[in-house]
């Protein structure tokens, strides 16, 4: 499938660079994909070089299967995915908000932490209000999803229009629950679980491998590697793949890049008679899915080796695709322009000779993704459990609270830890010395009681 996503209804950025020409007169007006395929990636980065007699030829041909040699040395052999980026690869600096937007934060924050607030069990019985609907408070496992980060990315998402971010959280929350992903530990629980879609994923059509350059783990999509018929559990796997990448982020990094490949792969085919491309509808319900709930969450999607299908379907689905996720997309890319060789598969360019065994890898990357949430759960409980919990903590390794709740990272923390201690000072002090004040006996109340009685029947 072409599945890309990014923030509903928002104004298009003015940039060109991740664009490649428009499309024919047929196409949306605003479209920039390309109209035909340049080739694999391979052939660009590694021309032939020019030899002039057969003698330079022979030692050209000698110097290629030298250098070839040489670098199936360095090939990384690899058949599970990798934990975590290089040591020297690190997310960007979070940009600050301003005053006013760490208002509107602190408004959305107070709204979830309401003990009172209850969630529909259905995405359209929140979103419509159904009075009669089936209704249930937040759970711990919805609470450690709900991060500092994860309300700042549906604010981003909703241009900072509390109302709107408060309507897409729940409904978000809604959907989880009805869809079956609301359990981070307990996969039993769950309706999506890796027994589920595991036969999706038995030709490595979805496969997480590697970081980028800016350390956001990589989702391989490769629609030529389809198995099954057209399905909802294929849009089952993909929810499900998408929940384990992010898994793989690292603390500081909350997005993920695609890298999309539409080379064919007619041994598989061959196997089974599956669609070329989903229906349009499939396509705008995943659309929706990604764009609604899974806001902020792309940071890059590199597509190559696009068939001529493949270009149709963009141009039916391209207009549901909002404007900063096309900023998004780049077309006939090369991929180690943005992920470093020795995390990049070998089929574009990059060291890694990935071998996708399914009986393999299947198991291990869920086993991994466990780690990581079980990881991620014993340092909400370690830091008190709630609401606005930062993923810089979540996903880290040290024993201190970094940002607590309620700030960002830019706030003065240990003027806030001070405040606090304070706090608590006085809170003891009043305890002390409300303690001084001698508590009556259970005999003293009981003759005051009488004393009173007594009173009541001499006035009568």
């Amino acid at each position: 499938m072409g599945l890309f996503w990014g923030n509903k209804k928002e104004t298009p950025a003015t940039t060109t660079s991740a664009a490649p020409a428009a499309a024919s007169t047929s196409a949306p007006a605003n479209a920039k994909y390309p109209e035909s395929s340049s080739g694999s990636t391979s052939e660009k980065s590694n021309p032939t070089p020019n030899t002039s007699d057969a003698s330079s030829k022979a030692s050209s041909s000698n110097n290629k299967k030298g250098k070839k040699s040489s670098k199936e040395k360095q090939l990384i052999k690899q058949t599970i995915p990798f934990s975590e980026p290089p040591s020297d690869v690190h997310p960007p600096k979070e940009k600050p908000i301003n005053k006013e937007q760490k208002e509107k934060y602190t408004t959305v924050l107070k709204h979830f932490q309401d003990p009172k607030l209850t969630i529909a069990l259905t995405e359209h019985n929140q979103h419509k209000h159904i009075a009669d609907a089936e209704r249930k408070p937040l759970t711990e496992d919805e609470k450690a999803w709900l991060t500092r980060e994860c309300i700042l990315r549906y604010l981003r998402a909703t241009k900072w229009v509390v109302k709107d971010a408060i309507d897409r959280i729940e409904g978000t929350i809604a959907w989880r629950r009805e869809f079956g992903i609301d359990h981070q530990l307990d996969d039993s629980k769950n309706i999506v679980t890796p027994e589920l879609i595991s036969p999706e994923g038995e030709t490595g059509k979805e496969v997480v491998l590697g970081f980028d350059n800016d350390a956001r783990p990589c989702l391989y999509l490769k629609p030529g590697r389809q198995n099954t018929k057209n399905s909802f559990r294929q849009v089952q796997h993909l929810v499900f793949m998408l929940e384990r990448v992010i898994d793989f982020m690292p603390s500081g990094q909350d997005s993920l890049a695609l890298l999309i490949d539409f080379k064919q792969h007619p041994e598989i085919a061959a196997n089974v008679a599956t669609s070329k491309i989903p229906p349009l509808g499939v396509g705008k319900q995943v659309l929706h899915i990604l764009q609604t709930h899974y806001p902020e969450r792309l940071g890059k999607a590199l597509l190559t080796n696009m068939p001529f299908l493949a270009r149709t379907f963009m141009k039916l689905i391209y207009p549901f695709i909002d404007p900063l996720t096309r900023e998004k997309l780049v077309f006939d890319a090369d991929f180690s322009n943005f992920v470093r060789a020795e995390q990049l598969d070998k089929d574009f360019n990059g060291l890694v000779d990935f071998q996708y065994d399914h009986a393999v890898y299947h198991p291990k990357v869920c086993q991994m993704a466990h780690d990581f949430r079980q990881h991620y759960m014993d340092r909400y409980y370690k830091f008190g459990g709630g609401v606005g919990l930062s993923e810089l903590d979540l996903r880290g390794v040290g024993d201190e609270l970094t940002v607590p709740i309620g700030l960002q990272p830019d706030d003065d923390v240990e003027a806030w830890k001070a405040k606090v201690a304070s706090e608590k000072e006085t809170e003891k002090e009043t305890e002390k010395s409300g303690s001084l004040i001698p508590e009556a006996k259970d005999e003293d109340v009981k003759g005051l009681t009488k004393q009173t009685e007594e009173l009541k029947v001499s006035a009568q």
